[in-house]
């Protein structure tokens, strides 16, 4: 097998992430990184946060705000023709009323040893919430008082704690989650969700995902935390493959608002009465369309929580 990969690159804008990296994993790539500048300024909570990324790195949104999402496909696959699919793919999301911005896919080679570590550059301990910090598994980290650290290997799955739609998952997390909660985490990728609910003392959590490639990366990360006799990750989706007898305290789902508008119609039926779904993922000129699915389907909008270009839903 060749040691090289092609590095594909699309050049796009925050609003057009969750679409695109979709269309990456429908056509067969193992995972993503997403290199955002905006992410930086919109994390930075307290002024010692930036002691937590490379300069260099968030310098390049003083001039350009592009969004660069890159994956990795050996050499020995059709290469051109996958370029094609997704430069066709990525176009059509104009379609659907989601600025692409440049829309530009291109490529460039790498040896295997630089793409299974170039991205963890972009990638710091980051204190999200109050307590929580993820720690990427090859930096150092001191805790200091009530942290509450996750230690992350995401590999090439998605999930590192860095994104807006992340960090106000875990903030809601930290806000509902007790000693005796059931949490369910749809579209669980690397895990980070769920391990976090176990780690604020949830009794029982259970992380689902369409991609294998995720599965067994949360369930790595699952082991690396302790957590494994609180959390599993499994294979699947809600409807159909979650026992219907189990019923969730929480339910947390940070994918994307077409996906949540779709699942409004089932999560009620794996929630306990009053239970708390917490719904992410979602671009601010899609809330209005995810609200009034959720109402539709019999829940109650508690808040909607908004950061950079992205929103938060919480209802019960």
């Amino acid at each position: 097998m060749s040691d090289t990969w092609i590095e594909v690159t699309i050049e796009t804008t925050t609003e057009a992430v969750e679409a695109i990296t979709n269309i990456l994993y429908e056509h067969g790539a193992q995972g993503a990184m997403i290199d955002d500048p905006k992410d930086f300024f919109f994390q930075k909570a307290h002024e010692y946060d930036w002691d937590y990324a490379e300069e260099e790195l968030f310098q390049r949104a003083d001039g350009d705000d592009s969004v660069r999402i890159k994956t990795y496909i050996s050499e020995e696959k059709d290469v051109e023709g996958f370029i094609s699919i997704i430069s066709q793919e990525v176009k059509k999301l104009t379609d659907y009323g989601i600025d692409i911005g440049p829309g530009r896919v291109y490529t460039d080679s790498v040896k295997e040893e630089d793409w299974a570590n170039n991205w963890k550059q972009y990638y710091k301990p980051t204190r999200i919430g109050k307590n929580i910090v993820i720690k990427p598994e090859w930096e150092d980290y001191e805790p200091s008082g009530d942290d509450i650290v996750i230690r992350m290997d995401p590999g090439m799955a998605f999930g590192t704690g860095s994104h807006e739609t992340t960090s106000m998952c875990i903030a809601n997390l930290e806000k509902y989650v007790d000693k005796d909660s059931t949490v369910f985490d749809i579209g669980c990728g690397s895990g980070i969700l769920g391990i976090v609910a176990a780690k604020l003392g949830a009794k029982d959590v259970v992380g689902i995902d369409i991609d294998a490639v995720a599965v067994k990366v949360a369930n790595e990360n699952i082991l690396m935390n302790g957590v494994q006799d609180i959390m599993l990750a499994m294979e699947g989706n809600l409807a159909d493959d979650m026992d219907k007898n189990r019923k969730a305290d929480i339910v947390v789902a940070n994918i994307i608002a077409d996906i949540i508008i779709i699942l409004a119609k089932d999560v009620k039926n794996f929630l306990k009465e009053g239970g708390i779904f917490i719904s992410s993922g979602i671009i601010l000129a899609k809330v209005d369309d995810v609200v009034a699915s959720l109402e539709e389907n019999g829940f109650e909008v508690v808040s909607v929580e908004k950061k950079g270009e992205w929103a938060c839903v919480i209802a019960r």
